[in-house]
């Protein structure tokens, strides 16, 4: 027996797993977007610096020669699909698509996520690495303040992204908890929010991968600039729904095709930290 599902149904999942992913990804908004990308690959443009030249009276410009190149953004293909029942009632629960609904859109979040941070793995061999025996501590971060000052990064567009233990041992530090040094937050609810000019995004243990190491002496935290990482788009999430016979069930799936790259080998700092101490 074939089944229908009406498009009111489809669109208000629809809605619900796009409204329920904007709340879970958190390394978008902390890249370089670009959307509506066409094809497999996209490339990202990162521009050198230029050189004013004096100029004397009558005589022709000289041209700063500003160095160009390219980095290419590999587009893949990512599905969260699953298998239920829930749409076999007449009026489904409500209930029962938000849950199903979030499960998606934590699948597909997490997942962005990932692409972001293997970028930064797989970025070049050159980049900066801070090392330190320790617990990952004020020290640290200035390490890497200094380093992105040293090469010109911007102020605006500065990131760390830590996971749990790391910011417990920022927590200890007493410099990182006073209130003559950082915002009260920290002291009140235990939110690091920003410090030192880095906004913080704190990262679970995931199944995707997640952070290196964490839990271990060699754990591994990255402070990175907006400008120097890129995300591109193919497809934003989007769901479709479709009846089974042989399972005799609805496949849920959500889909969304990106990629993530390293656009600027300066502007990316591999801190790695003491999970143990």
């Amino acid at each position: 027996m074939s089944k229908t599902l009406s498009s009111v149904a489809v669109t208000e999942f629809d809605s619900m797993v796009k409204h329920a992913y904007q709340g879970v990804g958190k390394m978008r908004s902390a890249v370089t977007m670009r959307s509506g990308v066409v094809g497999d690959t996209y490339k990202f443009r990162k521009m050198g610096k230029g050189i004013a030249n004096q100029k004397a009276s009558q005589a022709d410009v000289t041209p700063m020669d500003v160095a160009h190149s390219l980095v290419t953004c590999t587009l893949e293909n990512w599905n969260a699909p699953e298998y239920t029942d829930i749409f076999d009632q007449a009026e489904v629960n409500f209930d029962e698509k938000s849950e199903l609904a979030s499960v998606i859109a934590n699948a597909l979040g997490r997942r962005e996520d990932q692409l972001v941070l293997d970028a930064l793995t797989a970025g070049t061999s050159t980049h900066t690495k801070l090392d330190q025996a320790t617990a990952f501590d004020v020290d640290i971060i200035r390490g890497a303040g200094a380093a992105f000052d040293s090469v010109g990064m911007g102020m605006e567009g500065r990131f760390i992204v830590f996971n749990s233990v790391q910011k417990q041992q920022l927590l200890g530090d007493t410099t990182a908890t006073s209130s003559d040094y950082a915002n009260i937050k920290a002291l009140v609810s235990g939110e690091i929010d920003s410090f030192y000019g880095f906004k913080f995004i704190l990262l679970d243990d995931r199944d995707e991968g997640g952070l290196a190491g964490g839990g271990t002496t060699d754990a591994t935290a990255w402070a990175f600039h907006k400008d120097a990482m890129g995300m591109a788009v193919g497809m934003d999430v989007k769901t479709e729904i479709n009846y089974i016979a042989q399972k005799t069930s609805w496949l849920c799936n959500g889909l969304f095709k990106a990629g993530a790259v390293v656009r600027d080998g300066d502007g990316f700092i591999e801190l790695e930290t003491n999970d143990t101490a």
